[in-house]
């Protein structure tokens, strides 16, 4: 596993689990997916898959312990950074996505050969879905 794939597989399960309202035990968790996974491969399972497997939950655990309560924080954040962007902040903004993206995954700049307009347009509606991530 890659650390930062882990870690925004953390961050996405973080955002659900914010939603849920009643208690979240995670040490339960590791019993119940561990008991799980022995049943679902009970003839290859062994001594090292119990280990690595719990090493895994371990990490998951801790990492999602470290993000409890931060959605929340994260939204209202997010939410006074975006009303507080003037006309040239969100061009500049939208600028930036694309700016980064094509840097990150240059191939990216030939399926994305629209107008400005619409380039703007599809940054806009990754603002509005980072938004929708939080609230939903």
């Amino acid at each position: 596993w890659q650390t930062h794939r882990l870690q925004e597989e953390c961050d996405v399960l973080s955002l659900v689990l914010a939603k849920y309202r009643g208690t979240i035990n995670l040490s339960e968790f590791k019993a119940v997916m561990l008991a799980s996974l022995r049943s679902l491969v009970p003839k290859a399972w062994d001594g090292d898959h119990e280990v690595a497997w719990g090493w895994l939950w371990e990490n998951v655990e801790r990492m999602l312990k470290n993000l409890m309560g931060k959605p929340q924080v994260q939204e209202k954040a997010l939410e006074r950074l975006i009303m507080s962007l003037t006309e040239d902040s969100v061009n500049y903004l939208r600028r930036e996505v694309y700016k980064r993206f094509f840097a990150l995954a240059p191939a990216g700049q030939d399926y994305f050969k629209q107008s400005t307009t619409r380039l703007y347009w599809i940054a806009d509606k990754i603002v509005e879905m980072t938004i929708e991530m939080y609230r939903e």
